[in-house]
Formats: structure tokens, sequence, C-alpha cells
């Protein structure tokens, strides 16, 4: 049975499949100050500047954000080396919130 982690990361990698994904830091915080983000996704291993940065601006345009996974991670689910995603899709953003919050749980 798969894990909740491993299916949101599964859902990560759909959501990059189906365009609803924006990567890098200048993307998403010219994507956070358009309003088109739904979440944010920092890698748990960034840099303490970066993920200061990032929940000070995602706090500011009241967009969710989440600090889960490692830069591996999220590299081996999207195929390529990233830290920062933005999910434009509120129905992806809603359920990979919904199931990392569960994870804890």
């Amino acid at each position: 049975m798969i894990d909740q982690t491993q299916r949101a990361l599964n859902l990560i990698g759909l959501s990059l499949k189906a365009g609803k994904l924006i990567m890098g830091e200048g993307l998403v915080l010219a994507a956070l100050r358009q309003h088109k983000l739904h979440l944010v996704i920092v890698a748990a291993d960034a840099s303490d500047g970066t993920r200061r940065m990032l929940t000070s601006k995602s706090a500011s345009y009241q967009t969710p954000i989440i600090e889960a996974f490692s830069k591996e991670a999220i590299d081996q689910a999207l195929g390529r080396p990233r830290t920062i995603l933005g999910v434009t899709d509120v129905g992806f953003a809603k359920r990979l919130i919904a199931l990392l919050n569960t994870q804890g749980a």
C-alpha cells in the first residue's frame, strides 16, 4: 500500500504533467504576486532564508504553504531538481493539503 507522502509526490508529478505546476523561485514569486497560486510547496531541506522569504510572501498573499519532502524526493517525483513549487489548480492544491495533513494524524 502506498503511504500518504508517496501519494502526494505522485500527485505533484501528475500536476506537472497537467501543466498545473510552476517551478523555481522567480516563477513562483511572480505567480504569487499575480494571485495565480493555490499552494506553495518548499522542500523541507531548503535554505532557511528561502523558507523564511516564501513563508512571508505566502502569508502576505494569503496562499497556503507547505514545507514537505526532501529535495531528493521532489527531484525523483518530477525528474528534475527543484526546491520551490507552486500549484495553480485549486483541486490539486486541496488534495495535496488533505494528503499531507492526514499524514501526521
